[in-house]
Formats: C-alpha cells, sequence, structure tokens
C-alpha cells in the first residue's frame, strides 16, 4: 500500500469516530422541501408590494462571505446589493444598526434579479470575485465566453475601480451593485461599463465591457478512462436533480472507477438542491441541523442514494455555505473522502425583511450545522487530505480513489 493510501484510509469516516448514529426521519418533520434557503434571497419574492408569501417569510439563506474570504454573493456581477448610489434608504438604515457582518439590503429591482440568478441567468460581465484581507477586491473566476473573459481579464487580477469609483474596502454586496448597475437600477444587457484592474506584477488598465445577458451551467461532467468529475458550480434551482442524474450516469458504465465531486469555488445557493444532491449519495439520514430562533429544525436525505461507490469530495477556500454543508453531511457520514484546502467556514442563516419603501433587508436569525452537531461558522471543514497551493487536488483526488480500489 502507498503512502498516500494508507494515509487516505487511515482518514476514512468509515472507520468509526468521525461516523455519527444513524439519524433517520421522524415521522412529523418539516421537510426540506419548506424552505427556500437561496443563493441570493428569498425565492417568494413580494418585496415591491410589501409582503411576502409563505414559502418567502419561512425562506432563509445560507451563503458564505466576510472581509478574509469569499463574498457572500458567489457571483458579483449575478449578486445584488446596497444600490450604487446608496439606495434602499430603509433597508440599509436597519442594516447598519444591526452590526451583523453578513446583513445586506437590496432594492426590489435587485430581488427580481436574484430570482433570475436562481435560474442560472443573469445580466452582468462574467466576474467572480472576493474581498480579501486589507479591504482589497481580488477576481477569483471568469466565466468562460463572457466580456470579461475576451477582455483578457483573469483570475487572480485586483480589482481597483467600478466606473471611476474606487472599489477597495468596499463591502462585496456594493461591488456586486456597481457590476449589476446602472445610475442604481438593475443595467441592461449591453450597458458599459469601466473597470480598473492590475495584474500582479504590472500596471492598472482600463477595460470598458458591455453587459450580457448569461447563462451559468450549474453542473457538468468530464467522464473519461478514469473516474467521473462531477462539477457544481453553484446550486441554483434544478442542480441537485443534475447531481443525481450524473451519478447514476457514473455508475451505468460498466466498471465505474468512482466519483470525483468537485466543489471547489462553489459559494453556495439553494440549500433545497445541496440536501437533493446528498441525496444522490446518501440512503435517507440527516443532512444538516439548524436553529432558528431557538427552534430546532433537520433536513432529510431522500432513501435510495448510491452509498457503495468510492466518492471523494474536492474542496478549498471557495467553497462555502450550502457547499460546505454537504461537504460535512458526507464526510461526517462516512460516506466520502475530503480532499483539497480548509473550506471557508460560513454557517449562519439569513432571514429577509421586506420594508415599507419595497426594499429588503437581510439578518442572521440561526446557525446550521452538520449531522454530528458542529457548527462550520468560523472553522469550515478540514480536509481528509489537505492539499497545499500549487499542487494538483484533482490528480491527488484520483490518487485517493486509487488507494479505494476505484483505479486511477
Amino acid at each position: 500500500m502507498s503512502g498516500l493510501s494508507a494515509r487516505v484510509r487511515g482518514a476514512l469516516p468509515a472507520a468509526g469516530p468521525r461516523r455519527p448514529r444513524r439519524l433517520r426521519r421522524p415521522r412529523r418533520v418539516r421537510r426540506a422541501t419548506a424552505l427556500s434557503l437561496a443563493l441570493a434571497g428569498v425565492l417568494g419574492l413580494g418585496a415591491a408590494g410589501g409582503s411576502w408569501a409563505e414559502d418567502g417569510r419561512r425562506a432563509m439563506r445560507l451563503l458564505g462571505g466576510g472581509e478574509q474570504g469569499p463574498p457572500r454573493v458567489p457571483y458579483a456581477d449575478q449578486g445584488r446589493g446596497q444600490g450604487a448610489d446608496g439606495g434602499e434608504p430603509a433597508a440599509r438604515e436597519l442594516v447598519s444598526r444591526s452590526g451583523d457582518r453578513w446583513s445586506a439590503a437590496y432594492s426590489a429591482g435587485e430581488y427580481e434579479d436574484v430570482r433570475q440568478s436562481l435560474d442560472g441567468r443573469y445580466t452582468g460581465v462574467g466576474l467572480w470575485v472576493v474581498r480579501t484581507r486589507g479591504g482589497r477586491v481580488q477576481i477569483t473566476r471568469v466565466q468562460p465566453g463572457a466580456p470579461a473573459d475576451r477582455a483578457g481579464i483573469r483570475p487572480g487580477d485586483r480589482l481597483h475601480a467600478i466606473d471611476g469609483a474606487d472599489v477597495t474596502g468596499r463591502p462585496v454586496t456594493e461591488v456586486v451593485a456597481r457590476l449589476r448597475a446602472a445610475g442604481g437600477a438593475p443595467a441592461a444587457a449591453g450597458s458599459p461599463v469601466t473597470l480598473l484592474v492590475q495584474r500582479p506584477g504590472q500596471g492598472r488598465r482600463e477595460y470598458v465591457l458591455h453587459r450580457e445577458r448569461l447563462t451559468v451551467e450549474p453542473v457538468t461532467v468530464r467522464r473519461g478512462a478514469g473516474p467521473s468529475v462531477i462539477k457544481v458550480e453553484s446550486f441554483t434551482r434544478g442542480s441537485g436533480k443534475r447531481v443525481r442524474q450524473a451519478a447514476r450516469g457514473a455508475l451505468s458504465r460498466e466498471a465505474s472507477p468512482g466519483i470525483v465531486l468537485d466543489l471547489r469555488g462553489n459559494a453556495g445557493g439553494l440549500l433545497t438542491e445541496a440536501v437533493g444532491a446528498a441525496s444522490a449519495f446518501l440512503d435517507d439520514g440527516v443532512v444538516a441541523t439548524y436553529d432558528l430562533r431557538g427552534e430546532q429544525h433537520a433536513l432529510y436525505a431522500e432513501p435510495g442514494g448510491d452509498t457503495a461507490t468510492p466518492l471523494v469530495v474536492l474542496v478549498d477556500g471557495g467553497t462555502m455555505s450550502a457547499a460546505e454543508l454537504l461537504t460535512g453531511a458526507l464526510q461526517e457520514r462516512g460516506r466520502a473522502i475530503v480532499v483539497g484546502g480548509r473550506t471557508f467556514g460560513k454557517g449562519s442563516v439569513q432571514l429577509p425583511r421586506a420594508m415599507p419603501d419595497g426594499s429588503v433587508a437581510e439578518l442572521t436569525v440561526g446557525q446550521y450545522r452538520t449531522p454530528s452537531g458542529r457548527t462550520l461558522e468560523g472553522s469550515g471543514v478540514e480536509p481528509d487530505l489537505l492539499v497545499g497551493r500549487g499542487s494538483d487536488a484533482e490528480a491527488e483526488a484520483r490518487k485517493v480513489l486509487g488507494g479505494l480500489g476505484a483505479g486511477a
């Protein structure tokens, strides 16, 4: 047995210490479908009229973010936030008084964009950003074929200004709004936006881009001689079903060499979709628990998932919220080996509140936990096999599957 295989086998959750007691669904339980824990807010949008549908009242967000890591909105120009000119006075005032670092203020128009982004559609230039230590705004991903990609902007570049306004030290939600908005209102396809960008070791360069109507495919699959690699960009609507279909496709092969579930850079989304994805690899049982204003709830996988095919989950510091919760559940339930870097550590629940002027404020109301009862807030998920920066994490995942007898 190789040294790597020995280390991995020693880390297997199935060995006992990490595997929690089997938790079955009680007869009376609030199912995951009663929730809309959204990538970008409430699904039942009623802010414009000052009221919320019942699903909207129960909806909660489980997205990551923070000053030293990825933003709470995974796609900077897919998200929304305070108006570029400091709009949404009622929501902004409430958020300001809360002192809640996860809180955010949105206009009704921005919430409509949120609804569309949950379907994987948005108007923007195709950038993902984080706010790093010191308040710098760094580009982490660029959507292939989008305006930013065609202009030559690349991950690792630093974003200094949008339309002449310095974004250094600004809240990520504000950066989001400036990428998405023109004059405080959601921008139309074809509208220009000027970005001041700097590549490490080079001077600053100005780009004039035109926003486009873009679509993100949340789940993609690569199949070859080795394991199937299921990449989940975000948990938008329908992504859980697509993961289950991809997993079944991997099993349909004559000799399935295992599955790599790639959650790197996945900043979360609809928790119901993450639970749906968990159902591809678990046979019933708890995926997560959460408290909401002191009341405890649980979310369960559906019966019938594949529990035999070797599975490795790839994560990094950009794996957040619902993606972390899925990772923690698969790890603690003894279903997967986790490979990569420590995840971000976003474990709080936000609820929206519609204001009389149509704006929306989101404030933290609770915490969610892994099946063993562990909170991820501030700590994240520690991989079973830590892969340092500059190393090929996917290659390491393939080695792990080889060590599990799944081939490479």
